[in-house]
């Protein structure tokens, strides 16, 4: 049985695929700030029991992460799914930037990612060929010259960048990592106007999770599969 750790669990796309993995028989650790206000994930706890854990969690937050590693303990962690993340300030054109809400950017959407591997890397390495997937966006490819959401796109572009190095770091233990844009979907995030439904990117990026390996490692990819340029 697979075990899975998910951020941002408790809506979208990571809600989506916690009952993804859950319905085909693995294990699920969930992800979310507030457990107790998470009524979807509750529901899901409901009808799946043992195989769903809350954890309380919040990537920008390191005394957060080390209580979430102390409950979930030395349990082996066999995907772990970096999805928590945040569109950003209102302001954050590069001729108009809130520094502050850029930082904040930063903070959950770039380093969020590297805390969590970090704190779990020893239970990723008691799973043996563990898996990294973290869920960044084409918005930071630098071959898009796009102005909009200049603090998302620079978050996303670096996240892009630490999980080139993590692969190359982490290859010679058969860990693999790799970066998915999920497509525009309609989330809170991506809004009502977005080209793909929740459903569709999440059965996409399971598809290519379940597929990643060695050879694969190191790569950007969509929800289709499709390699990307960064």
């Amino acid at each position: 049985m697979t075990t899975w750790l998910i951020s941002g669990a408790g809506r979208g796309i990571g809600l989506q695929l916690t009952r993804l993995v859950l319905a085909r028989g693995d294990e699920a650790l969930a992800g979310v700030r507030d457990p107790s206000s998470a009524a979807d994930l509750q529901a899901l706890k409901a009808q799946h029991g043992a195989r769903l854990r809350l954890v309380a969690l919040d990537v920008s937050d390191e005394a957060s992460i080390a209580a979430a590693r102390a409950e979930v303990g030395d349990r082996p962690v066999d995907v772990l799914v970096n999805n928590a993340g945040v569109i950003g300030p209102e302001r954050q054109s590069a001729l108009d930037m809130d520094f502050a809400g850029f930082l904040r950017t930063l903070d959950v959407n770039t380093l969020g990612p590297l805390r969590l591997v970090q704190a779990f890397l020893p239970n990723l390495r008691a799973a043996g060929r563990a898996k990294i997937a973290t869920l960044t966006s084409r918005m930071g490819s630098l071959s898009l010259a796009a102005s909009d959401h200049a603090a998302y796109r620079a978050s996303k572009a670096a996240a892009n960048k630490l999980m080139q190095a993590l692969a190359a770091d982490l290859a010679p233990e058969g860990i693999s990592v790799v970066a998915l844009h999920p497509g525009w979907v309609r989330t809170d995030m991506g809004g009502p106007a977005a080209e793909i439904g929740v459903e569709e990117s999440a059965a996409g990026l399971l598809k290519v999770i379940d597929g990643l390996d060695a050879g694969s490692t190191g790569q950007f990819r969509d929800w289709r599969g499709e390699v990307l340029p960064w």
